[in-house]
């Protein structure tokens, strides 16, 4: 696949996302599936958080759009090739999307919800999507996972369909995140020959950059648990389509580095909650958004800081993926100490304001 073909497929995602974000918006009001201000919410006025379904119109559409051209005008085959790993993800793109949506309009009991996320994927999982081996990074030996690939695999995507869910805390911050991540895995996939991941990833691009028009600040309409689950989803699909595809000992920690952020923010709160005796899935006002909020930024600043951040990482990801063992043991220790001074600056172990709502944006 051309580098246009990709650019094209982000453009239809982009189109299809920003055309359906306002009908998407107005369904929210009607279904009343809205974000009240107080608590963490920083933002002022009812707004819906219905946004997800745009993003999924915009990475199916653009999928649909892939596979019909396979299919009738000659495009090589990627999507219409009928393996079950790719049928399983879409699956469970669709089954995670829905766990969402219907979160966001009823909201869901925590289990409820995470049974929905097992469900999803355990379907990827089922379907042949795994994590079957682990490259050994002291000789060219492998790890071979075996029966343990099945629940190492579903801990993984449930993982990540959480961490871009616990950044998703201001206006344009989870869409902007993602498409970064996105975006690397789409060069990854695409200098792997693994087309079907990166024209996935191109669709994802696609969603959030069209979704970006209204949710970037000031917001009149959040993704949603239906946006944020999906998107997390999706991104570590990728990774197992595309990155993951190799026996390299690296290929596993390429897609922590590439969502460096969000995985830190989540990772740091689980500490927080544990170290103060609070339960793990309790709300609180402790994460990095909140931080720098915090320390006087404004909802621009500190939305561009954390891309600024993801970026750094991404290319710390794409970089680590072909240097040679020692420079990746130095830029991982390097990128350890920076997000331990970042974490201490900003407090991320200390106590935080607890909340039961959740922030959506």
């Amino acid at each position: 696949m051309s580098i246009g073909h990709y650019a094209f497929l982000i453009g239809i995602a982009a189109l299809v996302t920003l055309l359906v974000t306002p009908l998407a918006r107005r369904l929210g009001v009607v279904l009343g599936a809205v974000s009240r201000p107080g608590g963490r919410n920083v933002h002022e006025g009812l707004i819906p958080c219905t946004g997800g379904i745009a993003i999924f119109a915009g990475i199916v559409v653009a999928l649909g759009a892939q596979l019909l051209g396979e299919l009738q005008f000659g495009l090589p085959v990627v999507l219409s090739d009928a393996r079950a790993g790719l049928r399983g993800v879409f699956i469970g793109i669709v089954l995670i999307f829905l766990v969402g949506l219907i979160d966001d309009v009823v909201t869901l009991k925590p289990g409820a919800k995470f049974a929905g996320q097992v469900l999803a994927a355990v379907v990827v999982a089922a379907a042949g999507l795994r994590i079957e081996y682990i490259g050994n990074p002291f000789s060219s030996g492998l790890f071979v996972l075996d029966w343990l690939s099945i629940p190492i695999t579903v801990v993984y995507l449930v993982g990540f369909a959480n961490v871009i869910n616990f950044i998703d805390g201001l206006d344009g911050l989870a869409a902007g995140v993602s498409a970064i991540a996105a975006a690397t895995l789409l060069v990854l996939a695409a200098e792997g020959n693994r087309a079907d991941a990166a024209i996935i990833a191109a669709a994802a691009i696609g969603a959030c950059i069209g979704f970006l028009r209204y949710n970037y600040h000031p917001a009149s309409v959040f993704m949603g648990d239906s946006g944020s689950m999906l998107l997390g989803f999706t991104l570590a699909a990728v990774a197992l389509l595309g990155v993951m595809k190799t026996t390299a000992a690296i290929a596993l920690a390429v897609p922590l580095l590439i969502l460096g952020v969000p995985i830190f923010d989540t990772a740091t709160a689980i500490v927080r909650r544990l170290r103060h005796r609070r339960p793990i899935q309790e709300a609180d006002a402790g994460h990095i958004h909140h931080r720098l909020l915090g320390r006087g930024f404004g909802q621009r600043q500190t939305v561009l800081i954390i891309y600024a951040w993801s970026v750094a990482l991404a290319f710390g990801g794409y970089a680590v993926r072909y240097a040679p063992s020692t420079l990746r043991l130095l830029a991982f220790a390097v990128l350890g100490v920076l997000s331990g001074f970042v974490a201490y600056w900003l407090g991320l172990f200390e106590a935080a304001h607890h909340h039961d709502d959740d922030d959506d944006s």
